[in-house]
This record gives structure tokens, sequence and C-alpha cells, in this order.
């Protein structure tokens, strides 16, 4: 099954994440099968791929509730 998840990087004690779709089988930084956004919650940027994350919802990958609450702030 494919998920819509957070991928972690940055800093020690500055956290950023690339917003991912990905098995969910596989690791939380593990290669993504793509990169659809990007979180930084120090700063409470974001940035969404709204296009290519409505046709991967689709298809039927399923939001973790981080990500689903992003795509809630997002609308």
């Amino acid at each position: 099954m494919l998920k819509l998840r957070l991928k972690k990087g940055g800093r020690k004690k500055q956290p950023s994440y690339r917003i991912v779709l990905t098995q969910s089988e596989s690791r939380r930084n593990g290669r993504p099968i793509e990169n659809l956004g990007f979180y930084n919650p120090c700063s409470k940027k974001f940035f969404l791929d709204v296009k290519r994350i409505k046709l991967r919802l689709a298809q039927g990958a399923k939001p973790t509730k981080t990500v689903q609450s992003l795509l809630l702030k997002m609308t």
C-alpha cells in the first residue's frame, strides 16, 4: 500500500520534513517514490504539490494523520 508520509531532515533541534509518497512497509527515511512537498514546523511554512497529491490520493494512496492535517490546512 502506498502512503503519504513525512521524511525527516534538517539539523539537530531544527527539523524539517519532506512530504513523500512511499511504500507503507519502508523505513521513515527510506527511498521515496515521489517528493510531493515540504514542511518546516519551526517556521510553520509548508509547500504542497496539490495536483500530484490529488492524483496520488485518487490512485489509492493513504495519508498519515500529520499529512492529513497539513492537507486540511491547505484548503
